[in-house]
């Protein structure tokens, strides 16, 4: 078991984050998930396309209206990733990522 949050990987961390607030946030699109992470667009992105899928973790794009941009994602499969440690462990995960842990939203 990992002691001090410094033992989490920084990297595995953003992923972990990011499939935590694709499953919690109302419509986890790029901006939702910009202002709670405070990210550039393409890290997200990156992380979302290349990241996820190495953890079996399976993440749709929902599009709503014209534009290839308009929607939202939507988490199909937590894969490998364990959903119940991400929610017990968030302050630690934003500790790592120097996230103020109040600006991720509470498990319900």
């Amino acid at each position: 078991m990992l002691e001090p949050a410094t033992d989490l990987n920084p990297t595995i961390c953003r992923r972990l984050l990011v499939t935590y607030l694709i499953e919690r946030l109302p419509r986890p699109n790029n901006p939702a998930l910009e202002e709670v992470t405070g990210w550039p667009r393409r890290t997200i992105q990156d992380v979302i396309a290349k990241g996820l899928p190495g953890h079996g973790t399976r993440v749709e794009f929902v599009q709503q209206g014209v534009r290839n941009n308009d929607g939202y994602y939507a988490l199909k499969d937590w894969g490998s990733i364990d959903a119940r440690w991400v929610r017990a462990h968030l302050a630690d995960i934003a500790r790592v990522l120097e996230l103020a842990p109040e600006r991720i939203p509470a498990p319900e």
